[in-house]
């Protein structure tokens, strides 16, 4: 098993910020590039990685009231993970991505650290510049 977490500030409120990484719509603005969410019936969500060509059956639980959303794959225990919004004071948040591999085995094993790594980087940069540009900054 390996685990990944990443966090990133961004200058608007927490509900903003949650209302942004949650919209199902906008997932594939912020997300790794190379993977595109295909809305189900909630919960179930199909996730579609470029790099493969295949589709994971997965589910994705947004909780408001906590401002996080929950996913993980459906079939196989390869991953999962959250995404949780923090109030920062002065309308600011802190966004926190955690990522869980839990297939090392199979497949090849889970992707090389250093690549996770960036791409939860690179997709909290993404969020918060999507987040600016919906609150027009």
């Amino acid at each position: 098993m390996s685990e990944h977490e990443r966090s990133r500030r961004i200058a608007a409120p927490p509900q903003v910020v949650f209302e942004r990484a949650g919209n199902l719509d906008d997932l594939d603005h912020w997300l790794p590039q190379d993977l595109h969410v295909h809305p189900g019936e909630p919960p179930a969500v199909t996730v579609h990685e470029d790099s493969t060509g295949q589709d994971a059956r997965a589910l994705l639980r947004s909780r408001p009231d906590q401002l996080r959303m929950e996913w993980g794959t459906r079939d196989t225990d390869r991953y999962a993970g959250w995404l949780q919004v923090a109030d920062s004071g002065d309308d600011e948040s802190e966004v926190t991505i955690h990522l869980s591999f839990f297939d090392e085995g199979e497949d090849g094993g889970t992707p090389p650290a250093e690549a996770v790594d960036r791409a939860l980087e690179e997709s909290l940069e993404r969020l918060a510049a999507q987040v600016g540009r919906h609150a027009g900054g």
